[in-house]
């Protein structure tokens, strides 16, 4: 159980977490291309998120690469179990600041608000947010699985 794929510490929990990290720094910049951002909530939090989540997601890169280029990490049940905790709730934020953007984004073009490419770039924030949000999900379960082997 402990090569399970996508676990801490190994190359699919490297390409994970390097995924994570390119879509959120990705939403990021979209969402600070224009400063118009600033005057909606959901905007502001999702742009907090996303503050969060790139250090969390480089810092377990680098952790990663560390554990498959030299071949030692060891795994401990607490070390894993603040993976699994961190993961969980930075996957709960991330798909909320997603949702959220998604869903004023759509408000605002459809009050006619913001104009196409402005509202473009937030929806394409957004989607990279799902998309970080999505590879977060996968990483939280694979080390939920891997917690109860150690």
């Amino acid at each position: 159980m402990d090569d399970l794929p996508g676990s801490f510490g190994t190359s699919a929990s490297l390409a994970l977490r390097l995924g994570q990290t390119i879509f959120s720094f990705a939403s990021l910049l979209f969402m600070c291309f224009d400063v118009q951002f600033y005057s909606y909530t959901a905007f502001c939090y999702l742009v907090t998120v996303m503050g969060l989540v790139v250090p969390w997601s480089m810092t377990f890169v680098v952790v990663d690469a560390y554990s498959v280029f030299v071949k030692f990490l060891p795994r401990q049940p607490r070390t894993v179990l603040i993976v699994v905790l961190g993961d969980w709730a930075l996957s709960f934020l991330l798909l909320s600041a997603a949702c959220s953007t998604a869903s004023a984004t759509d408000l605002l073009l459809d009050a006619g608000y913001c104009h196409a490419k402005l509202c473009g770039r937030f929806q394409l924030s957004a989607a990279m947010a799902f998309l970080s949000w999505f590879l977060s999900l996968g990483s939280f379960l694979f080390n939920l699985w891997l917690l109860p082997s150690l």
